[in-house]
């Protein structure tokens, strides 16, 4: 690890750790590699754990930063990249990734293209399948088609699909509305231009929001296919919890950025799109069409958000 923090760094690292102890050291491996050639340090933003993650990154020689209490993940991120103010880039990692040989300096070598602000890595679970992590923009369309046709066939439509779901399109260097935030390589001139992260996202759509106010800033983010990371990624679909706040999270960032009409008819679909998964026996599903439709049932973290959602 580069530990002269007088010159300036290629990349800062930021990893969020919350109750990561399986996973962490895994990742801790595997950075050597993945930054290999490159001027880096790094540092671990802690949403307070009580499991045994401090103890990992003390055997691991991380330095860390305790947040205190659990703020989130967007406020994790933002506390990190504070951290590195003149390194040329910063890369926010979940704690559940392991990186490839040389992976960073392809991802860095995607911002030498200054219309780039974000770069995203070809992503695999730790089987080595392809994991679909770019994401289109999201619409009314997007959100409806998968609650009439079904996501799997939905996804064959460009136009009824937030997921790009095509093989194909992972094979070359393309840009994207925005991708899985669990490797996000961030050039110093969009960090400067677009500011901190939105921590009223406590979970979920913070980079959806992100690479939009970036795009908005005039910043590209741009998908490398020969930059690799494993992750395996899916979880928060299954769990009731975090399928509310995903849902939630992803009717308020629409809402922010539409008219309250459309607004309505998006939240009408996500309503619905859970509804159906409900009936089909989904529990997570039914946790989140409550949570949609009765503010009593939403996670307590939503409470975070400066903006209301619709009811």
């Amino acid at each position: 690890m580069t530990t002269d923090r007088d010159r300036t760094l290629d990349v800062g690292v930021v990893i969020v750790t919350y109750n990561s102890e399986d996973a962490i050291a895994a990742l801790v491996r595997s950075m050597e590699v993945g930054l290999a050639g490159l001027a880096w340090d790094g540092v671990v933003i802690d949403n307070d754990s009580h499991d045994g993650t401090l103890m990992q990154l003390q055997s691991c020689g991380m330095r860390v930063i305790q947040m205190g209490f659990n703020a989130g993940y967007a406020a994790a991120i933002n506390r990190g990249v504070q951290q590195f103010p003149t390194a040329r880039s910063v890369l926010v990692l979940n704690p559940d990734v392991a990186l490839v040989e040389h992976s960073v300096s392809e991802l860095l070598a995607g911002l030498d293209d200054p219309l780039v602000g974000v770069t995203i890595p070809q992503m695999r679970d730790f089987a080595g399948n392809l994991a679909f992590t770019q994401r289109r923009t999201p619409s009314l369309p997007r959100a409806l088609g998968p609650a009439v046709i079904g996501g799997e066939r939905a996804m064959r439509f460009a136009w009824l699909s937030e997921m790009v779901a095509n093989e194909h399109d992972y094979l070359a260097a393309t840009d994207v509305a925005w991708g899985v935030g669990a490797v996000f390589l961030i050039a110093r001139a969009c960090i400067d231009a677009v500011g901190d992260w939105d921590e009223s996202f406590f979970l979920y759509s913070e980079e959806t929001d992100y690479c939009h106010r970036a795009l908005t800033a005039g910043f590209r983010t741009r998908y490398i296919p020969t930059a690799i990371a494993y992750h395996e990624g899916g979880g928060g679909v299954n769990q009731p919890r975090l399928r509310s706040m995903m849902v939630i999270n992803k009717v308020r960032h629409y809402s922010r950025l539409h008219r309250a009409p459309a607004a309505w008819l998006f939240y009408s679909a996500v309503v619905l799109n859970e509804a159906i998964r409900a009936m089909m026996g989904n529990d997570a599903a039914k946790a989140a069409t409550f949570a949609l439709l009765m503010p009593a049932r939403r996670p307590p973290e939503i409470a975070c958000s400066t903006s209301r959602l619709p009811r």
